[in-house]
């Protein structure tokens, strides 16, 4: 208000279209002096007079926050309810400057209390938005009604002071009856539901949705600023700690996802529902997903973000284990903490191996998270470490997730072909390196037939493609577009520029793929593949119906009793490679449970003189089968 009334008076100065008032020019330029000269002419001073428009010396008084000023106006009988050509109360503009001497001696001589904008906006709002206690207990002494609403979003005083932290202003607000169950007005806005980035437009195949907006009471309010205090206070006054909003969000996962964890913390004391995901995510994804961060590289100064929350959130009875059933919305250029629709499926454990998050990790499987639990597009957390579907963008404007906030650098990014900064990484190597430990499969595919080498190659993350060639990654494997690792050891010049190869990576998948070839011809052990554990029990039934399946599949190479004399063993001898003899005491591939399963899953590369079983046998199967072989060969 106050810069639209300084610019038609001197727009109107300026083009002498209409003489100022002496008393409103005097105000206006802050001079008592001569205010106070001109009021001692009555006859010839009209105290209420008003420039083009309709500002009076009053409305400049206040505007200055000039206390005697605006005394010796009122005193000399200036209205005090007058308004100018935008609507503007004198009284509102003494609330929004949360001056509560201004609000008494207007108060006093008579402004009307509950006197608005069109809009609706209240001097009470105003003084409960910027947080003066003063302002407020003079208005709610006068009578101001305290459950007005303006009209833009429906909200209320005591909206505007939880959503601002003023938990002094709650305090005498709840005091005065302000309700606590009222709810801002409800939308319809369309979004992108979980694009394929958080800054940018909406993404191809990407559903939009009509989705419900506001429905907000004051503990929601808070649930979304952080208003630990004045959450407090509501919860005492009655409210509830399950309160949703429009769109079904309970107050826990907003603020969750709002990044107020002592406040979702609070509310998990108070009996709030750890597992309600009506949205499709819960608290715990939540938490994850903002992990430490307020925004790109800004850490949250909330004590209790990150593992603190995660850790809140399990102890109070989070599932560990909820998949994320879809995307959430997604606003056009902006830096959402959003629920990408390409992770759908993940797990709080996902995510967390995604973002790096190895101290989230382990914390979730100590609370029983499974680490091996993929996306719905078969993407393990294995895969989402290494960095499969991340991208730097080399000098890209495209922030996609959390991952990219901890370290963007578009310039940076550019000079480094794209490539992960070197404490990323690190972070990368320290990630891959647990879900291995917690049992991921390293060769395993998803959907589109991408494995975790495939990511890393793409990164070009040269300590973690040596680490997983070094664990028994295979270099061969082609993805579903025909690509092995060496192939993805590129990066762009910018957007959409030329494609240049990671000469130290293809190096590394290239001398990886000359060792595969020189596979040992003397008895060696798989280390990952020795870490696996047979769960499937090794019982009469077991063996009887492994040995139905070894007598159908293996033995025509390997023999009916194992000495690798069966019918097509001299055939295969011919090409090079006879069939092993499954009795003697020291196995090629080695003889450990884990070891013989994953020969028989990924058959032995890279000639594959035994086939790969993977996808003819199920796991069940196969480890029926260890058991089988268990009564033919040596004992680990």
């Amino acid at each position: 208000m106050a810069t639209c009334v300084c610019t038609v008076a001197l727009s109107s100065a300026a083009h002498g279209q209409t003489r100022i008032p002496p008393l409103v020019e005097a105000a206006r330029h802050q001079d008592l002096a001569t205010v106070s000269q001109l009021l001692t002419a009555p006859s010839e001073t009209n105290v209420n007079a008003s420039q083009p428009d309709g500002a009076t010396a009053l409305h400049w008084a206040v505007h200055w926050e000039h206390v005697e000023m605006t005394g010796r106006l009122i005193g000399a009988g200036a209205d005090v309810n007058v308004h100018n050509d935008l609507g503007m109360f004198p009284l509102l503009m003494a609330g929004r400057a949360g001056n509560a001497t201004l609000v008494q001696h207007l108060l006093a001589a008579g402004a009307d209390p509950d006197q608005s904008l069109e809009s609706g906006e209240t001097a009470l709002m105003a003084a409960a938005r910027v947080g003066s206690h003063g302002a407020v207990t003079a208005l709610l002494a006068h009578s101001a009604s305290p459950n007005l609403a303006e009209t833009t979003r429906g909200q209320s005083a005591l909206m505007w002071a939880v959503a601002n932290r003023r938990p002094a202003v709650t305090e005498v607000l709840l005091r005065h009856g302000a309700d606590i169950h009222a709810r801002s007005r409800t939308r319809r806005l369309v979004f992108s539901m979980g694009g394929s980035r958080s800054a940018g437009s909406a993404s191809r195949g990407i559903s939009l949705e009509e989705v419900e907006q506001g429905g907000s009471t004051p503990l929601l309010f808070a649930a979304r600023s952080g208003s630990l205090a004045s959450a407090r206070l509501l919860v005492k006054a009655g409210a509830d700690v399950g309160d949703t909003a429009a769109d079904g969000n309970p107050a826990l996962v907003v603020a969750a996802h709002s990044g107020q964890a002592s406040l979702a913390a609070f509310l998990l004391d108070e009996g709030a529902d750890p597992n309600a995901a009506p949205l499709g995510y819960t608290a715990l994804h939540a938490a994850v997903l903002r992990g430490a961060l307020d925004d790109r590289g800004v850490v949250n100064p909330d004590p209790g973000a990150g593992l603190a929350l995660v850790r809140a959130l399990l102890v109070h009875g989070a599932d560990p284990n909820p998949h994320l059933s879809h995307g959430t919305p997604v606003r056009r250029w902006s830096h959402d903490f959003a629920f990408m629709e390409r992770w759908s499926g993940a797990t709080p454990f996902w995510l967390a191996a995604m973002f790096l998050e190895v101290d989230m990790m382990r914390l979730l499987v100590e609370f029983g998270a499974n680490p091996l639990l993929p996306s719905h597009d078969g993407t393990t957390p294995l895969m989402a470490a290494a960095g499969l579907g991340y991208s730097r963008g080399g000098g890209s404007a495209f922030i996609k997730d959390r991952r990219d906030f901890s370290s963007y650098n578009p310039v940076a990014s550019a000079e480094l072909g794209s490539r992960i900064p070197a404490h990323e990484e690190r972070q990368a190597l320290t990630a891959v390196a647990m879900a291995l430990e917690l049992g991921a499969e390293m060769n395993a595919t998803n959907d589109s037939g991408d494995t975790a080498l495939h990511a890393a190659a793409g990164q070009g993350t040269d300590t973690v493609v040596a680490f997983l060639i070094e664990q028994g990654a295979n270099v061969t494997l082609a993805n579903g577009r025909g690509q092995t690792a060496r192939e993805l050891a590129v990066f762009a010049d910018g957007i959409a520029g030329d494609s240049f190869v990671r000469e130290s990576t293809a190096e590394l998948l290239d001398l990886g793929r000359r060792n595969e070839t020189m596979h040992p011809a003397s008895p060696h052990r798989h280390p990952v593949a020795q870490s696996l554990r047979n769960p499937v029990a090794a019982t009469r039934e077991s063996l009887a119906a492994s040995g139905v399946t070894y007598a159908t599949l293996c033995s025509t190479c390997h023999g009916p009793t194992g000495s690798g004399d069966g019918r097509l063993a001299a055939a295969t001898g011919a090409y090079g490679s006879r069939p092993s003899n499954l009795r003697d005491g020291s196995w090629q591939h080695g003889a450990s449970d884990g070891e013989i399963f994953a020969t028989i899953r990924d058959g032995i590369a890279p000639t594959y003189s035994m086939d790969a079983y993977r996808g003819r046998l199920s796991e069940p199967e196969i480890w029926n089968l260890v058991n089988y072989l268990r009564t033919l060969g040596p004992q680990p």
